[in-house]
């Protein structure tokens, strides 16, 4: 049994060569999707339905309500029983999605981070008020991090931020130090290539069939049975139409303003890929079935 993983911004294509690399390679599929893992989400997600998954097994989809938690090691837990799944039954292993991150936490294993005191907390808060000022800060003490990140990076600043305060320390050498095992080592990886605005046609396309298919009604039924709390609620497709029922925007503007946030997204998704991964094989969809297949020994497309 052989493991790969495929990687691409959304919409350039992965659930479909995953599924036909499946079906011809005796394969199974782990999702890297952070939406497809709940149920009832299925046009917001873009998730393969019944229909196009064609009998494969699939982990990572429909596994939760969009009222309950998912984080990485729940991730995990689906790697182990996908990849024993895959074991017991002599199948190749597929791990598909946008979500990179988890991927990443598999190949090179979380690392532990320090408790968080109030006081700390509060600094952090401070120093969240000035982002160019703490990026020069990191740049600074950590340049090997700061290189890895966007100076607009909130997210990722507020991380580093929560480990130089409470361990005292750069957090580029804690994070080696206090890292756990990797759960994946032996993977194969390869990504979809796009052209930028060909793949914007593609995401507007996409948004135009999840409009005609239902969006709206989708994310209704979501707010009234589980409110806005959720924090799958707040993401892409979801959170627009709720701009939208808030009154923020007309009814004709809805599909530029997912459209827009997606592509957004797909950059981070490339940009993520390329920096947080080792080098790997990048080609077109058309390329890559063939490629891959002669990687699992199979007849070339």
């Amino acid at each position: 049994m052989k493991t790969i993983a495929i990687l691409g911004p959304t919409a350039s294509g992965k659930t479909a060569l995953s599924i036909a690399l499946a079906l011809e390679h005796q394969g199974i599929i782990l999702s890297l999707d952070s939406l497809s893992i709940y149920k009832e989400i299925d046009i917001a997600s873009a998730k393969p339905t019944l229909e196009e998954r064609q009998g494969i097994p699939h982990f990572g989809i429909d596994e939760l309500l969009p009222n309950e938690p998912f984080n990485v090691v729940m991730f995990f837990e689906l790697y182990n029983k996908a990849l024993t799944y895959a074991k017991c039954h002599d199948k190749n292993l597929f791990i598909v999605g946008g979500t990179g991150f988890y991927l990443k936490a598999l190949m090179d294993g979380l690392s532990q981070k320090p408790s968080i005191s109030l006081h700390v907390k509060e600094q952090i808060q401070t120093h969240l008020h000035n982002l160019p000022e703490t990026y020069a800060m990191i740049e600074h003490y950590d340049s090997a991090y700061a290189q890895k990140i966007a100076s607009t990076d909130r997210y990722r600043i507020e991380k580093w931020l929560e480990i130089f305060l409470s361990a005292n320390t750069i957090p580029s050498a804690y994070l080696i130090s206090h890292r756990n095992k990797a759960l994946l080592e032996d993977v194969e990886l390869f990504e979809i290539e796009t052209d930028k605005e060909a793949l914007r046609k593609k995401i507007a396309l996409r948004t135009e069939l999840m409009l005609k298919n239902g969006l709206i009604d989708e994310v209704f039924a979501l707010e009234n049975h589980y409110t806005r709390a959720p924090q799958c609620m707040k993401s892409i497709g979801i959170k627009e139409v709720l701009d939208y029922f808030d009154g923020k925007y007309a009814l004709n503007l809805l599909h530029e303003k997912i459209t827009t946030n997606t592509v957004q997204l797909a950059k981070r998704q490339r940009t993520f890929n390329t920096s947080q991964f080792p080098p790997h094989i990048k080609q077109p969809l058309e390329k890559l079935y063939g490629i891959i297949s002669e990687t699992l020994h199979g007849e070339p497309f």
